[in-house]
């Protein structure tokens, strides 16, 4: 499969034209990849512009690519969202990285009462821009149209402001009903996934307050970096996209 690149400013391109790739990209391509002349690659501006071309100037500082197609792909109708509890060490952005390369469409930042890790103050961004880093090579590396967006982080009282209209699932390994079980309505799906120690027991009630479902996903207690990913994968399939 041809490598696929992203280049924000690419949306107008249109076949014929050249579109180079610069800075990161370009070292990535031809010094990582050793891209060569004539070699076809794919494009995105990942906003679901899509562009095949073939590689017709290569340097350390650019890659020229002459565009050969373009096509418009469409955002899901559905659109799912993880919100992913902020977790120690690298558990959380291995969640991330794995639900993107699975199809989530926006990733949202979770400080749980029982995160350990804190995001306050320029750590908080700093962990969106690490966030953000990680979404965008895992949508390269899965070939997709859409790059997901990565929300500031949001307290539980925030989070349940940003899932108006939304359809909120909480992963509860207690629940009774099955993820598997859920009937998909008009509403987008938004995944909540708690930390290493679970969701406290005040946010539960929070959340089902707002209208939120306690699910789970079988018999088996999984970790926070795996949790989401699977749930991913148990609704891309109920929704037909796999």
């Amino acid at each position: 499969m041809a490598l696929h690149f992203l280049v924000e400013d690419s949306g107008s391109a249109s076949t014929g034209d050249i579109v180079s790739l610069t800075g990161a990209e370009a070292k990535h391509a031809a010094v990582v990849r050793r891209l060569r002349v004539g070699e076809s690659v794919t494009i995105g501006d990942g906003t679901g512009i899509w562009l095949d071309g073939e590689v017709t100037d290569v340097s350390a500082s650019r890659v020229d690519v002459r565009i050969a197609g373009r096509a418009a792909i469409e955002a899901p109708a559905k659109r799912l969202v993880l919100v992913q509890a902020l977790a120690k060490g690298d558990r959380d952005e291995l969640a991330v990285q794995a639900a993107c390369e699975l199809g989530v469409d926006e990733v949202v930042p979770w400080q749980a009462s029982r995160s350990i890790s804190r995001w306050e103050g320029a750590k908080a961004v700093k962990g969106r821009e690490r966030w953000t880093a990680i979404v965008r090579e895992a949508s390269k590396q899965a070939h997709r149209a859409w790059v997901p967006e990565v929300s500031a982080p949001l307290s539980t009282g925030q989070l349940i402001a940003h899932a108006d209209g939304q359809r909120m699932l909480v992963l509860d390994p207690t629940a009774t009903g099955r993820l598997s079980a859920v009937e998909p309505d008009d509403r987008d799906l938004m995944l909540i996934v708690g930390p290493e120690g679970g969701i406290a027991p005040d946010e539960l009630e929070k959340f089902e307050a707002a209208g939120a479902e306690r699910v789970r996903l079988g018999d088996t207690v999984l970790r926070t970096s795996t949790a989401g990913p699977a749930a991913i994968a148990v609704l891309s399939a109920t929704l037909g996209r796999w």
